[in-house]
C-alpha cells in the first residue's frame, strides 16, 4: 500500500469514530488525540479500527510512536500496511 491509501484508510478510521472531523482541517504533525479531542475510548477504538482494516496490530508500547497523523501512517506502512484491501 502506498502512503497515500494508508493516510485514508486511518481518515476513513478516524471518520468512523469521530465523524464530525474535517481531515482537510487535521494538522498532520499534531497530536492526533488533541487535533481530534479523541478519548482512551476513542483511540482505542481507533487503533481496533485500524487493525481490523488493516490486519496490523499496534501494541499499547507502540502508541507514542503513532501519536500524530504522519507518525501513524508510517508506523503502518513500516509494519507492512498490505498492498492489497480484502472487502
Amino acid at each position: 500500500m502506498d502512503p497515500l491509501s494508508v493516510r485514508n484508510q486511518v481518515l476513513s478510521a478516524l471518520k468512523s469514530i469521530a465523524p464530525e472531523v474535517e481531515p482537510e482541517q487535521l494538522h498532520s504533525d499534531r497530536s492526533l488525540r488533541e487535533e481530534v479531542d479523541l478519548d482512551s475510548m476513542d483511540w482505542l477504538r481507533l487503533i481496533e479500527a485500524l487493525h481490523r482494516s488493516l490486519g496490523i496490530a499496534i501494541p499499547e508500547t507502540d502508541y507514542q510512536h503513532v501519536d500524530t497523523l504522519d507518525k501513524l501512517v508510517a508506523y503502518l506502512l513500516q509494519k507492512g500496511a498490505p498492498s492489497a484491501q480484502a472487502t
